[in-house]
């Protein structure tokens, strides 16, 4: 299959945008999903960004069944671990289903591998839906662990009024 992996640009967030969603839908949480192309194209095309993104990319000529030419995306961000240094997270990764099984995920991860090591990153971080036993195996076959069963850790959020309440000093 032909296609390429290259940094997401400020264009490309109309894109996102639409592959976003359509992970949210497949995940079954679409009503969840409040970020909007602008605010991609601001928090992520800005002085400081806050997350950075890759695109997957059919050549001009060929096209989804849907007509794109982007047909999937990984976004990450660098943070910190206390006890290995410095980490890349991997938010999202996402390829849409016509393209599934083709190599494209694993390209997608393993760019943001090579860009995380690059930086100086110990370890990748990323989290997936306990039900999707499919991605749970690609994750496992890269070589990736299951931080919950082999730690017991828990990914927690705070978020609407509970943060508000949290951030009350």
């Amino acid at each position: 299959m032909d296609f390429s992996i290259r940094a997401a640009n400020v264009d490309d967030c109309k894109d996102i945008a639409r592959m976003i969603m359509e992970l949210a839908e497949y995940e079954k949480v679409s009503e969840h999903v409040k970020v909007t192309q602008k605010d991609l194209e601001q928090d992520g095309f800005s002085k400081n960004p806050f997350f950075h993104g890759i695109i997957a990319e059919l050549p001009e000529p060929q096209r989804t069944k849907d007509g794109h030419t982007k047909f999937g995306y990984a976004l990450y961000f660098f943070s910190y671990s206390s006890w290995c240094g410095r980490a890349v997270y991997m938010e999202d990764l996402y390829v849409m289903p016509e393209f599934r099984g083709k190599g494209v995920g694993k390209a997608l991860m393993s760019k943001v591998a090579q860009l995380g090591m690059a930086a100086g990153c110990n370890q990748l971080n990323f989290t997936v839906l306990h039900w999707s036993k499919s991605s749970l195996d690609f994750y496992l076959s890269q070589g990736c662990t299951d931080v919950t069963t082999n730690l017991g850790y828990h990914c927690m959020r705070c978020e609407g009024d509970a943060l508000k309440r949290l951030a009350q000093p």
